[in-house]
């Protein structure tokens, strides 16, 4: 899965650690997101497109392989 969160994040100006407030979760997690080691789940992913204020189509892309 390949998301563009990092992208829109550093476009807005904001840290991983302002972001992870913003939405409910820890640094750490946007930071795991970002580098592509964590799925969010469901619930977090609408949070982070609403954030964005996106679809969260717009944000995160199945590489090719990952649909099955």
């Amino acid at each position: 899965m390949v998301n563009e969160v990092k992208q829109r994040r550093t476009e807005r100006g904001i840290s991983q650690g302002s972001l992870g407030e913003a939405i409910g979760v820890s640094r750490q997690t946007i930071n795991a997101i970002e580098t592509g080691r964590y799925m969010p789940s469901l619930p977090l992913a609408f949070a982070l497109a609403g954030f964005f204020e996106t679809t969260i189509e717009g944000l995160f892309e199945p590489e090719k392989g990952d649909m099955r």
